[in-house]
């Protein structure tokens, strides 16, 4: 049978995130995009679906490069609204335990469901938390994000340096190493898809420095290397992390990167604020990549990252919400408006720009999760859309359709495809009861902080 061919025709403005011109809309052929259009342009050939998309502005579908999907059962907690990040997770750590796979359902649907809603195509989710009976978490998470027909970088993160050895988390919540590489290789083994159009990819992702053991950064590099997968983890997002290498080490967060064999393409890092200037020449060398969270670190007080430095070195950038807990959102579009302010007061107006930014939330994101993809729109490239109206109140009067989109706040896709397929119509989730969604999440988030 021939493939359906699909015109999206004459949208209102397009962000491409390559430069290329794309006016007159774009040609979607078996989930692949097959032709870029010009103004007054026709299709090649005939399509049996058009689409009018004269009232949206189109986006490569986001992608979210950090996350924590179980979070979003605890926002707002009334305890840490005013902790910064050491206090915060010692106050949450005997909470998050509590998790069961049932509650990790939800908290990872409504993420994802708020994430799509907000332009967001592909996430990546950290996941570090495996108590008695949450064994099969990642597993729990595939099936989730399959039903919502999205795209993962699921990380199989890992704690194993608990507060009896100098850690920062609880006992109950510290796996073994064996117990670690083990699960880490049979999920790969089991869900990691290879090539363009991958929905389900999984990288190695020891917490942070504060909560593994160098010898369990040293056996997850060797591990990824060998499986050819991505590495992940928390670096250099506070100065107490700061402290806590040189005192525990003897070394800085990037000497202590290396000196466990992180320092290379492989790896892509959360928050990378606290960096000296030899430090961001040597990520940039070594084309290491940097997730910027600007709202979890406006909430926790941790810092700016130093984005432009960072990419004038070479080190790829890209955009994520980090947990629903520390942001309080899993919104991409929100994110990327955060961080073109938060980064205008560090670089200044003229360098920081809202295609800038939407380059971060889209290509650069696409590079830190090794892909090629997606991440922009051009012939060959997977057909993951995002589709914004203006035609809100807020948006009245604005000019320019690109810059409206984070200037002017818009925090919904109107319509969402993925692969060629629509995920979402008018605002809504197909398939998808949110009401009933809402209303079990808040239940079992009610559950989780009481105990």
């Amino acid at each position: 049978m021939a493939a359906t061919r699909i015109w999206i025709k004459n949208p209102l403005a397009v962000f491409t995130a390559n430069d290329q011109n794309a006016a007159g809309g774009l040609v979607i052929e078996n989930g692949v995009i097959a032709e870029l259009l010009g103004t007054g342009q026709q299709p090649s050939q005939p399509c049996e679906q058009t689409f009018d998309a004269r009232e949206h502005v189109l986006l490569p579908g986001l992608i979210n490069t950090h996350h924590h999907f179980y979070q979003t059962l605890t926002r707002a907690w009334a305890p840490v609204v005013n902790q910064p990040l050491f206090p915060w997770l010692k106050t949450l750590y005997p909470v998050w335990a509590r998790l069961t796979p049932e509650k990790l359902a939800l908290a990872s649907k409504v993420a994802l469901a708020e994430l799509l809603l907000s332009g967001c195509s592909t996430a990546a989710d950290h996941h570090y938390l495996f108590p008695d009976g949450l064994e099969q978490a990642i597993d729990v998470q595939v099936e989730v994000v399959r039903e919502l027909g999205m795209r993962a970088m699921l990380t199989r993160g890992s704690m194993s340096l608990g507060e009896a050895d100098g850690g920062l988390p609880p006992q109950q919540t510290v796996q073994t190493g064996e117990a670690i590489l083990a699960d880490s290789q049979r999920l790969v083994a089991q869900y990691h898809q290879r090539g363009t159009g991958a929905q389900i990819q999984i990288a190695l992702a020891p917490c942070s420095p504060f909560s593994v053991t160098p010898a369990i950064m040293r056996q997850s590099a060797e591990l990824a290397e060998q499986l050819d997968v991505r590495l992940h983890t928390h670096l250099a997002e506070t100065l107490d992390e700061e402290d806590f290498c040189l005192q525990r080490f003897g070394l800085r967060t990037v000497d202590y990167l290396d000196s466990v064999g992180w320092l290379g393409p492989r790896t892509w890092l959360a928050h990378g604020i606290h960096f000296n200037p030899d430090e961001i020449a040597r990520l940039g060398a070594a084309g290491t990549g940097i997730c910027h969270c600007p709202s979890s670190n406006m909430r926790l007080a941790s810092g700016i990252c130093p984005s432009v430095d960072l990419e004038a070195a070479g080190a790829p950038l890209g955009l994520g919400v980090d947990g629903s807990a520390s942001n309080d959102a899993s919104n991409m579009l929100l994110e990327a408006r955060q961080a073109l302010y938060i980064q205008r007061l560090r670089y200044g107006a003229e360098q920081i720009t809202p295609q800038r930014v939407l380059g971060w939330a889209t290509r650069g994101s696409a590079h830190l999760l090794g892909r090629s993809d997606i991440g922009e729109l051009a012939v060959g490239k997977q057909a993951d859309l995002a589709f914004f109206k203006l035609d809100e109140l807020r948006f009245s009067g604005s000019h320019d359709p690109i810059s409206a989109l984070l200037l002017c706040g818009a925090d919904r896709a109107d319509r969402m495809m993925i692969g060629g397929t629509w995920r979402v119509i008018d605002g809504q989730i197909e398939g998808l009861d949110v009401a009933q969604l809402i209303a079990d999440h808040r239940q079992a988030a009610h559950a989780l902080v009481n105990g």
